[in-house]
């Protein structure tokens, strides 16, 4: 339990709750541009090399998706810890804690979903 009785405290911890979601979104939207840039390769390659080149584009990149969606889930795991050990008096009255929280899990969902889009349509 904290001592301290300062909202600053609950505010440092939203502010690394949404660094932690930059982060994330980051890692996402890199990730999706190293698996599209196969297709770039595609057009650019001769045929020997194309096949190995965007496999190793697509699986990086799905790995970086992957690895947002798991850094934005793990920073709302790591936020609502920091809450539990906060005291009432350090959270303003009437503040929504769980819009953070909440954003941060559809975007790893999405970040899942899209991971899931970009597999099965390498798949056909």
């Amino acid at each position: 339990m904290s001592v301290l009785k300062d909202p600053r405290v609950f505010f440092a911890a939203e502010r690394t709750l949404l660094a932690w979601t930059r982060t994330s979104l980051t890692l996402m939207a890199f990730g999706f541009v190293v698996e599209r840039f196969g297709l770039f390769l595609t057009t650019i390659l001769p045929r020997s090399e194309e096949t190995f080149q965007r496999d190793l584009s697509f699986w990086i990149g799905l790995s970086f998706i992957l690895l947002g969606s798991l850094t934005s889930a793990m920073a709302v795991w790591q936020y609502r810890k920091i809450l539990r050990t906060l005291n009432p008096e350090e959270i303003p009255t009437g503040y929504l804690t769980s819009l953070g929280a909440w954003a941060n899990q559809i975007v790893a969902v999405l970040g899942l979903a899209l991971t899931v889009y970009l597999f099965r349509g390498s798949m056909v």
